[in-house]
């Protein structure tokens, strides 16, 4: 901590260096006196041609400039539709006002002159943001520049949010930059290369559906390329070599691009061992590719869960060791006029090493008296390949017709081998093992996407989609256990949930299982436009799936045999689902409200088949739902949701044959399993306003479910033992949401903001006394999580800008409550036309209020890099170091519905790198 405060001391005197000023105040009104609102106004320093000041007007037509004090300025106002108009001011070092009044018959030139000289102008529902204005020198990175945007912000993952909402989609000159993530963007297109940032509010990409679909949510953004980065290739080429301890280090990173108006090209490789992962294990999964569910907004939940393994996962990106090789392509290609075809490759292969001690308390009840506390050291080696390969296909040969195509291609290998101690404490005794793991899968699948819209005349508007999704799944489980976790005591032989595991020196388990998948998804939209401000939607739709689960497990024994364990073991499971549904939907605005009230009748068929006996389960029900949304203004919206959803499982909860989820759990499906029903709410407010520069956003949800399936679980020691069932409609499941937060940017060179996140949860489960008894209890645990954050930052032109930062993690489990705080600094300066310097400094204080096992951990990382480069020249020298202070390890916490765990993870030492890069 002490690091923490003698930074403080050192850039404290950077944040007095504001300058005295003065401030120009008044209204923009048209030749008849009304006020304008979103008109233009900047300040040009008339001696040293520089724009010192620039704002916006509110919906008052107000304007307010911060000057320099004995200056004298040209005041700049535009307004589409009006004529341009300057007005000279000579500023004492007193505040001024002046109205000022537009005439019309201005020509509208799509904002481009506003554009180029505004830092910030907004035409309709686009925001636009010109990047110079915004840069100061040390920016590497989309990213970077992102960052410094009133209204912008960008997460450690590289996600981006406007407006409290997520970015879906990243467009360079209006071409798709690998679809469905903005992570790549943001990591590896070059800041100097951008001209412009548009933010496209209310996104639609078919023409036709805007305005009919309830799209408010969805925001894209688009980047506009500096006129030299047009028509040629442009990038870096960087590599670098160093040391930690006594390895090796090592950083190669090539990038080019190329765009023009016909076709584009993106090339990005990554060769690294210094733990910057350009593509994670959690980034494949999430990965879309530009893919959305078609039926997120039918009244039915059918998805397709994943059988993975489990495997370990790094917080932060950082293991103990981290080797990565990345590539990938991204292209787009005009065929014709009316053609387009576009498509990306991704290949990522990753060799990871973890350390992490980790100690778990099992929840105690009646029905498990026992506290029981497991402390774990694991030493895990993994290699993940993955790939994803994606074609899309745009044709729209007139404006009333448009047919797209997608296919998505996701392949990946990976493999884990596990060294685990395990040391259980109880007061039934204590039992200690060493623990051998490995496993393996190699997932497949394949989505296609079809989707055609067609407008007949001015009332009828037609949209047709068709998503097909085949997943393969064969992930192979094997522990070796030096203690038996399942014995007879807890698994009787004469019971049906013997499993058959013979006594051996040591107890090597092999589980396979196979998991196939073929869904299709299709639905037909009717649009009558009643009137220009009212429609109805017809939807006819049906959702078909078909799914196959295979599992078996066998024993190893010491003479080198097979014990294949009883039939309670073995799975063959057919599932069919299907979903046939009509909706209709009444959308009408009135002032300022846009409602659209709806719902859906829906005749659900489904059955499961095993061991020689078919269950079905087939029945019809109307989910209702409601869309509001109340435009308090152009910039200030407050939108609610509700909605009913029919909530079904896949097929992995129907098998009921048992499998191992850890090498201490048993689960076992039930063929007899019924829906769930959901009711979710959500609440949202948001208002930018661009006069002062203030965001402010923030949205609460709640949802309800009942009839959920959870599990019925018999734990012996830290063993466990579950069966998946329905919980009645007077246990349900809740979950309470909210987040907020408020920015702004003030005085031109600084930015603020604060916000929370706030998430309290209810889940209901089933304690068994004994594996064969029928004395049982529901338990119901709670969780509350908190995050408070509050960041300042400065945006300086020629001296050193400063971040300063704090957040509050509260996590309580039952009880337990975990605490992070989080001080930051990070510090950048662009210095004698030619070095850039940056540095970031986070400190963690992490403790737990429990008093069998108090936690009081104290760590802190500093990264650091100079950077020198000329002016105007190709090359660029960087010495960087990450860890500088060669912390060994890291906290985290998490909490399932029976047990809390507090881990350690060993981390990355120092290393320093040293690379050139050159720029095309």
């Amino acid at each position: 901590m002490k690091n923490f405060y003698f930074l403080l001391l050192f850039l404290f005197p950077i944040l007095s260096n504001a300058q005295t000023s003065i401030r120009l105040e008044g209204t923009i009104q048209d030749q008849n006196g009304a006020p304008l609102e979103m008109a233009n106004v900047m300040a040009v320093n008339n001696g040293t041609k520089a724009m010192d000041s620039y704002v916006i007007t509110n919906d008052k037509g107000k304007y307010s400039l911060v000057l320099k004090p004995n200056s004298a300025y040209t005041v700049k106002v535009s307004y589409l539709g009006m004529q341009t108009k300057e007005v000279q001011i000579n500023t004492t070092t007193e505040n001024l006002s002046q109205n000022i009044a537009l005439e019309s018959g201005g020509i509208d030139l799509q904002g481009v002159e506003i554009v180029q000289e505004m830092p910030v102008s907004i035409k309709g529902d686009t925001i636009i943001y010109n990047a110079d204005s915004f840069t100061t020198g040390t920016e590497r990175k989309l990213g970077d520049v992102l960052k410094k945007l009133p209204g912008v912000e960008v997460n450690a993952d590289g996600e981006v949010e406007v407006e409290g909402k997520k970015v879906s989609k990243l467009m360079v000159e209006g071409k798709d930059f690998f679809d469905g993530d903005t992570k790549l963007g943001v990591k590896n297109i070059p800041a100097d290369a951008i001209d412009k940032v548009q933010v496209l509010r209310n996104y639609n990409e078919v023409s036709q559906m805007k305005g009919l679909d309830n799209n408010n949510d969805d925001i894209a953004m688009n980047i506009k390329l500096k006129s030299g980065k047009k028509n040629f290739w442009f990038g870096d080429m960087n590599a670098g070599v160093g040391v930690a301890d006594d390895e090796t280090r090592y950083n190669i990173n090539p990038k080019i691009f190329y765009y023009n108006p016909k076709y584009s090209i993106n090339l990005i490789a990554d060769f690294n061992n210094i733990g910057e992962l350009p593509f994670t294990i959690q980034d494949y999964f999430k990965f879309t590719g530009g893919f959305r569910r078609m039926m997120a907004k039918g009244g039915t939940n059918f998805n397709v869960s994943s059988s993975d393994l489990g495997l370990s996962l790094m917080r932060n990106n950082r293991a103990k060791e981290i080797d990565t090789r990345f590539g990938a392509a991204n292209f787009s290609y005009n065929v014709t006029k009316n053609w387009s075809l576009s498509g990306f490759a991704i290949a990522s292969s990753t060799i990871t090493d973890l350390e992490t001690q980790t100690r778990t308390t099992t929840l105690q009840s009646p029905f498990n008296p026992v506290e029981t506390t497991e402390s774990r050291t694991q030493k895990t080696h993994q290699k993940s390949d993955l790939g994803l390969f994606k074609l899309s296909s745009t044709y729209k040969p007139s404006t009333k017709l448009q047919f797209d195509y997608d296919a998505l291609l996701k392949m990946s290998a990976q493999d884990e081998d596990g060294d685990l101690f395990s040391d259980v404490i109880s007061d039934a005794g204590n039992v200690s093992q060493s623990i051998f793991s490995a496993k393996e899968q190699s997932p497949v699948s394949f989505n296609q996407n079809l989707d055609l819209y067609y407008t007949l005349g001015d009332k009828h508007v037609f949209a047709f989609g068709a998503q097909h999704l085949y997943n393969d799944e064969d992930p192979f489980y094997n522990p070796n256990l030096g203690v038996n976790p399942f014995p007879d005591s807890i698994v009787p032989e004469e019971s049906q949930y013997n499993l058959g595991i013979l006594p051996q020196s040591r107890y090597d388990i092999n589980q396979q299982r196979y998991v196939r998948t073929n869904k299709l998804d299709s639905k037909l939209d009717y649009y009558y436009m009643l009137t220009p401000k009212s429609n109805i939607n017809v939807t006819l739709g049906n959702t078909y799936s078909h799914q196959r689960f295979n599992s078996y497990i066998f024993q190893l024994l010491d003479n080198g045999t097979t014990n294949d364990l009883n039939d309670n073991t073995d799975n063959d499971v057919t599932y069919n689902f299907n979903d046939i549904f009509l909706g209709l939907h009444y959308k009408f605005i009135t002032g300022k409200f846009t409602f659209n009230p709806g719902f859906s009748v829906h005749r659900y068929l489904t059955y499961n088949e095993q061991l020689g006996q078919k269950t079905t389960d087939n029945f019809t029900r109307i989910l209702p739902d409601i869309y509001a949304l109340y435009q308090i203004k152009k910039s200030a919206s407050l939108t609610y949701t509700f909605a009913y959803t029919t909530d079904f499982t896949d097929v992995n909860r129907f098998a009921e044959g048992y499998t191992f989820s850890d090498y201490n759990s048993l689960f076992r499906g039930n063929r007899y399993l019924e829906n769930a029903l959901m009711q979710t709410h959500s609440l949202r407010y948001f208002n930018f306003n661009m006069f002062n520069f203030t965001n402010i956003f923030a949205n609460i949800n709640y949802s309800r479910k009942t009839n959920a399936v959870k599990s019925r679980t018999f734990f012996e020691a830290n063993n466990q033992v579950s069966q998946a069932v329905n919980i009645g409609s007077n246990f349900a499941d809740e979950t309470l949401s909210s987040s907020a937060s408020y920015g702004r940017s003030f005085l031109k060179y600084y930015k603020a903001s604060v916000g929370l996140n706030l998430n309290w949860s209810k889940f209901n489960n089933i304690l068994r006394a004994a594996q064969n008894s029928t004395a049982e209890r529901i338990e119901t645990t709670e969780s509350f999580t908190q995050n408070y954050n509050i960041e300042f930052s400065t945006n300086f032109n020629k001296i050193p800008n400063i971040g300063l930062g704090y957040s509050l993690s509260v996590n309580n489990y039952n009880d337990t409550n975990f605490y992070t705080e989080t001080p930051s600094v990070t510090l950048d300066y662009y210095f004698w036309d030619a070095f850039s310097f940056n540095a970031e400094y986070e400190f963690y204080h992490y403790t737990s209020n429990d008093d069998d096992f108090p936690v009081d951990n104290e760590y802190d990382f500093l990264t650091a890099s100079l950077i020198y480069q000329k002016k105007d020249s190709h090359w660029e020298y960087k010495l960087s170091g990450t860890n500088l202070l060669n912390t060994t390890s890291l906290n985290d916490d998490n909490f399932s519905q029976f047990r809390t765990s507090s881990s350690r993870y060993i981390v990355q030492p120092r290393y320093l790198i040293f690379s050139v890069k050159y720029n095309l």
